[in-house]
């Protein structure tokens, strides 16, 4: 069970950069080259989230797989930002968080039928 979400965690650090590292690290270059570089880097992001998937669905149910990607994908965004895109954590991240948690709850606590 901890394998799926560990390669959700490494396929969501991909994904942060493919689709906002550019806006730090290419903010200068042609669109068409921000482009190629976040495809590159998002090739490496589903070489991690396809079998992370595949692997999950054996242990959870789809909108318990679900809302167990949006929980990393927004812990892994705020490390994202905060760390490397130097975003400020405000307040709402909490709220924020706090609402994600209840969503896990809610799909994890559901009874099978």
């Amino acid at each position: 069970m901890l394998k799926p979400i560990v390669l959700l965690i490494i396929s969501n650090i991909f994904m942060c950069f493919a689709w906002y590292g550019h806006l730090k690290n290419f903010k200068t270059a042609p669109l068409w080259i921000a482009i190629s570089v976040s495809w590159a880097i998002a090739l490496l992001e589903y070489c991690f989230q396809v079998p992370a998937n595949r692997l999950g669905n054996q242990y959870f149910n789809l909108p318990q797989l679900k809302v167990l990607q949006e929980v990393i994908t927004m812990v892994v965004f705020a490390g994202f930002s905060v760390s490397y895109m130097k975003v400020p954590v405000t307040r709402n991240y909490f709220f924020a968080a706090m609402l994600l948690a209840g969503a896990a709850y809610l799909i994890f606590s559901e009874t099978k039928t």
